[in-house]
């Protein structure tokens, strides 16, 4: 059950779906002056004053009755009284439609009206500067003519669709209004704006809208999903081996979030990760101290930003500015990032990657074969990225059943028993994982894999690889920071079925 308020148009509120009696007029004006200083307490005095332009002595009794209403009306409202005053808590939903408080009459609120309209208005014109629509900006303009912030902006606009005379002509007629209405000239603002539209070196702010598409066929990461929308905007980082899926999720994430970030979204993957941002945002060729110049440009607005694969982590920190989002994915978990939400991600679970494979292949071809389906993707760890690259080969071979796709898997190659040997895309994120190892990793990991078990300890992978425990435990560490092995209880790791069957068949050289 949810309860939610509305000040915009009459003061409502709703259980869930339907709509609650909050009675009459008085008694909806003393619950929005609650609302409207909603966690603060306000004493009866208080109360009385913004309700009543000219109280009475039974306002007090009044405010009692109506308070007693209130909770009748919403016995699951948090309304406490104490030392004679009331304090709310409560979720207001508003959207914007009506004047506030219809109604409501008393100096208080009339204040209010003014205070909210004027506020409106600037969120208005916010959204305006962002986007510089013309027609949008022209219909404000039409409706506020003497705003000199709306006047600028469609100055602007103008200017950019290369309708300078256009841009010029506004500036005369806001200046004769403003002279005939209130005998004033245009403030240095607007001044500034006609002068660098005189000399044509009037630049305007770049909104970047960098997004790739997410896939079509995303599926699964529901709780990492709503864990990182959650902890947005604060710095999200997404982990997990290669072949998991960060990337895509960063992505999606992104393009759920992304209406909160109207300043722009920027992807950006490389070293020199400053110089990408503000490549975006129209600095090119920046010199000097670019993670500065960013935060100078990025202060005060709001930008979502995602940063794949990050390799070091000192660059990530000079970048944060307050307002703006940072989405990152990492093979590594960097734990000297301060303030970043970790997600870590593996292989889809077992019916997600039977949703994906069946996307794919298509239902009726997997459903007929569900057993062997199950099996083939179990091999892969149900890892996306070889889910789908295994799904799509088995949809360009229309006469092959999934039980033929198992059994070219099973058939001892230079690869091993578990992959098909025509296709490297499959191997694609261990391949890349292996070619960031030391060879004492790659050793560790081979001895590992031929072991016919899923679990093994360090003085076991000591024995079996002839090196010293102590040794052997730092480098049983550093395969688990990039999620080849998965840490257990201290000193124990697992083994995912993939990466065993990778290594334990590996050879030189690779042939597709």
């Amino acid at each position: 059950m949810s309860l939610r308020f509305s000040l915009m148009g009459p003061v409502r509120a709703w259980r869930d779906d339907e709509e609650i009696d909050l009675g009459p007029r008085q008694q909806r004006a003393v619950l929005a002056a609650l609302l409207l200083n909603n966690g603060l307490r306000l004493s009866n005095d208080q109360l009385i004053g913004m309700v009543w332009d000219d109280p009475t002595p039974s306002a007090v009794m009044a405010l009692r009755t109506y308070m007693y209403k209130i909770r009748k009306a919403i016995p699951e409202l948090d309304l406490k009284s104490k030392d004679g005053g009331y304090t709310l808590r409560a979720e207001l939903f508003d959207d914007c439609r009506g004047e506030p408080f219809e109604g409501l009459s008393s100096t208080y609120f009339e204040a209010q009206r003014v205070r909210i309209a004027n506020e409106r208005l600037k969120c208005r014109e916010a959204l305006l500067e962002r986007e510089l629509d013309v027609l949008e900006l022209q219909k404000h303009v039409a409706a506020f003519p003497l705003r000199e912030r709306s006047r600028a902006l469609l100055m602007q606009a103008l200017y950019r669709d290369g309708r300078q005379a256009e841009a010029l002509e506004q500036f005369h007629q806001v200046r004769a209004l403003l002279n005939e209405e209130l005998g004033l000239e245009p403030g240095p603002d607007l001044r500034g704006i006609h002068a660098q539209i005189l000399r044509g070196d009037l630049n305007l702010a770049r909104r970047p809208e960098q997004l790739p598409p997410g896939l079509p066929d995303f599926t699964g990461r529901a709780a990492e999903v709503a864990q990182a929308l959650r902890a947005l905007p604060q710095t999200v980082g997404i982990t997990g081996m290669h072949g998991s899926g960060k990337t895509a999720l960063a992505i999606h994430v992104a393009h759920l979030a992304k209406q909160d970030y109207p300043d722009g979204q920027i992807f950006v993957s490389g070293k020199d990760i400053a110089n990408e941002l503000l490549r975006a945002v129209g600095v090119e060729n920046p010199s000097g101290d670019k993670a500065a110049l960013w935060r100078e440009k990025a202060r005060g607005k709001r930008f979502l930003v995602v940063v794949d694969d990050v390799r070091d982590p000192a660059r990530i920190a000079e970048l944060r500015t307050p307002g703006s989002a940072l989405v990152l994915t990492s093979v590594r978990r960097w734990n000297e990032l301060a303030g970043v939400v970790w997600l870590k991600i593996a292989g889809l679970t077992e019916a997600e990657a039977n949703q994906l494979f069946r996307g794919v292949l298509g239902t009726a071809r997997a459903d007929a074969e569900a057993a062997v389906t199950d099996d083939v993707l179990a091999r892969v760890s149900y890892l996306p990225n070889p889910v789908r690259v295994l799904g799509g080969k088995l949809a360009a071979r229309p006469d092959w059943t999934v039980a033929m796709l198992l059994a070219q898997m099973e058939r001892e190659t230079r690869l091993g028993s578990a992959i098909p040997s025509d296709c490297r895309a499959v191997l694609a994120p261990l391949m890349k994982a292996e070619q960031q190892l030391t060879d004492q990793e790659r050793h560790l990991l081979q001895c590992f894999a031929r072991r016919d078990e899923d679990v093994i300890d360090v003085c076991e992978a000591a024995e079996m690889s002839g090196g010293d425990p102590g040794a052997i435990e730092f480098l049983l560490e550093a395969l688990a920071d990039v999620h080849l092995i998965e840490p257990l209880v201290l000193g124990r790791y697992r083994l995912p079925y993939f990466v065993r069957m990778y290594f334990g068949w590996r050879v030189p050289a690779l042939t597709s």
